[in-house]
């Protein structure tokens, strides 16, 4: 130090030089911040906004960050390794691989597949009868996304499981939690005489594409993309984020006529919304493109701190779709292509009947077969059964359908007959009536910790009371949910019942029971059903439905009108009425 300075100011200075020298060590120790980088980025950057702008993240986001699901696979092999059940952080992960720990309700696994637009082979089908046997409860269940779900799996067997489901060229990845869902298209797709266009193709490319894209995983919640080509069974697209749907232009609109995919977007009917037309028409092949841009802005500014409020709906609403399409349109690089509704021709009607039964192909001297199953459910003989004769009598596809049912395709008309039979001989059918034909029913209270009330149970007595004491000469579509998830949609319903704890004294006590809604529709009828009697004992369901069906049958303005239309001329009060009243004729 130079003499200049006094021994106080030396000590000064000593120190501060010390104490720079340490600041500079310890900012060299410490890494700057970095930038998210990865697949994992988008979702990361999302994050970090919503914290920035004063959010707290919900549980599920915490999870997500603090260990992505597919990064956590080794564990989860241990944990089968020692028969372990998850930890609830574990077990919301272990669903991005399609495994569902169901506790209370059962102490195992159920596992989800993805199957792209509902199809798949014979060897598949009778390959996931076998894992049914040796790692679950010896059954299957065909749901509402035409999926399949295996349940009863031991924590042990959860690895083989998943594993063995990738063996047979499937796979169950992404089928849960934060992700897009198996992605679903018209049934009869390539085989419909009256479709537009066979959906098959674009739902591959696009369930491939998610697959095969980390980046598209672990969004703010679920996502559900639909393909229907304007066949002739209805595979209720107006109920997801995305719905594409075949649609005819014609000449003078201002683009080459032909057939595109109309986009609308937002459905969530356990949330009471439709898919909305946006007046956007897609090339098919340009559909994958432009679902994943949209998904992507979805994972950009969809809630992450609010699970109740965190799907594409809820963007929509507050946006609104002029600006989405243009942050859409930003990612894409590119305009998308608008239309007026005139220059959309009507597209062909769908038939509430055609899942059921034999049905002539677009392919001369071919049929279909729609085959009923009691509310999706099915044993691994059965399965097996089904797949033999998917192999000896049809084109060796097994295509399943929203309405919890599935089609054997390529039957030649010499080998109807024998089909029939054979489907017969498993204990099963091609005919149904009117109300067992669009009975859904979620899982219930026997799988799912959700629900209210034994739904499949209490949806085949519902059926079986109404055919006897009131046969419906018409379709009627009953859809009956556990719990406000609404995995039966039952706001769709022609009659939704939904599962509530009903009080029956003044102790608290509660049993299984149901609140019912009525008048809702898809497709031209789409509309959201209307609450209509609440808390009303499982027990008493069934006559309940019975007496409503009744009131429609005796007040009906023709032998056409649909129980849609006769339940929405009335309000609620008239209905009321209507079902307390003695005498119904």
């Amino acid at each position: 130090m130079s003499a200049d300075f006094s021994p106080d100011q030396k000590r000064y200075l000593e120190g501060f030089v010390s104490g720079l020298s340490a600041s500079r060590l310890a900012r060299a120790a410490v890494p700057a911040r970095t930038e998210p980088s990865g697949p994992d980025a988008i979702h990361l950057k999302a994050q970090d906004r919503a914290l920035a702008a004063g959010g707290k993240l919900n549980d599920q986001e915490k999870i997500k960050r603090e260990e992505h699901p597919f990064d956590a696979y080794p564990r989860l092999v241990r944990q089968a390794a020692a028969n372990e059940p998850p930890k609830p952080a574990d077990n919301f992960r272990w669903r991005y691989y399609g495994l569902f720990y169901v506790a209370p309700t059962q102490t195992s696994y159920m596992c989800r597949l993805r199957i792209p637009n509902g199809i798949l082979s014979h060897w598949q089908f009778e390959g996931l009868a076998g894992l049914a046997e040796r790692y679950g409860g010896g059954y299957a269940h065909v749901t509402t996304r035409a999926n399949i779900q295996i349940r009863e799996i031991e924590p042990k067997h959860a690895v083989a499981m998943i594993e063995a489901v990738q063996d047979l060229g499937l796979t169950s990845r992404g089928s849960g939690s934060d992700n897009i869902r198996n992605v679903t298209g018209t049934p009869t797709a390539g085989i419909d005489p009256v479709e537009l266009l066979d959906t098959r193709p674009y739902a591959r490319a696009w369930h491939f594409h998610v697959l095969n894209d980390r980046s598209l995983a672990g969004l703010p919640r679920k996502f559900n993309v639909a393909f229907d080509g304007g066949g002739r069974i209805a595979v209720l697209e107006d109920t997801n984020d995305i719905a594409f749907q075949g649609v005819a232009v014609g000449e003078g609109h201002g683009v080459a006529a032909g057939v595109y995919f109309r986009l609308a977007l937002g459905g969530i009917t356990g949330h009471k919304d439709f898919a909305r037309d946006t007046g956007v028409i897609v090339p098919p092949e340009e559909a994958t493109e432009v679902a994943g841009a949209i998904v992507r802005v979805f994972i950009e500014h969809g809630d992450r701190t609010n699970r109740a409020k965190a799907r594409l709906k809820y963007v929509l609403d507050a946006w609104g779709f002029d600006k989405f399409l243009g942050a859409v349109e930003e990612k894409l690089g590119r305009k998308l292509t608008r239309v007026a509704a005139e220059a959309v021709a009507p597209r062909p009607a769908s038939d509430r009947s055609a899942h059921i039964g034999v049905h002539a192909q677009k392919q001369e001297g071919f049929h279909w077969i729609g085959v009923a199953l009691r509310l999706g459910h099915l044993t691994a003989a059965q399965m097996r059964g089904l797949a033999a004769i998917a192999r000896t009598h049809g084109d060796g596809d097994i295509r399943l359908t929203v309405w919890q049912n599935l089609l054997i395709s390529g039957v030649a008309e010499a080998s109807v007959a024998g089909a029939v039979a054979a489907i017969e001989a498993l204990g099963l059918s091609i005919r149904a009536t009117p109300v067992e034909a669009g009975l859904v029913a979620c899982t219930g209270s026997t799988g799912c910790r959700f629900a209210g009330a034994d739904t499949k149970r209490d949806a085949e007595r519902i059926a079986q009371y109404c055919n006897e004491h009131a046969p419906v000469d018409t379709p009627v579509n009953i859809h009956v949910t556990g719990c406000h998830h609404s995995c039966a949609q039952h706001y769709i319903g022609d009659i939704g019942l939904v599962g509530a704890r009903v009080p029956v004294n003044d102790e608290g006590d509660t049993v299984d029971g149901y609140n019912i809604v009525v008048g809702g529709g898809y497709g031209p009828e789409a509309g959201i059903a209307r609450p209509l009697i609440d808390n009303v004992r499982a027990e008493d369901a069934p006559q309940m439905v019975a007496r409503l069906i009744g009131a429609y049958l005796a007040r009906r303005d023709a032998a056409d009108e649909t129980f849609c239309t006769f339940a929405r001329r009335h309000d609620i009060a008239g209905l009321r009425a209507m079902i307390d009243a003695k005498d119904q004729t």
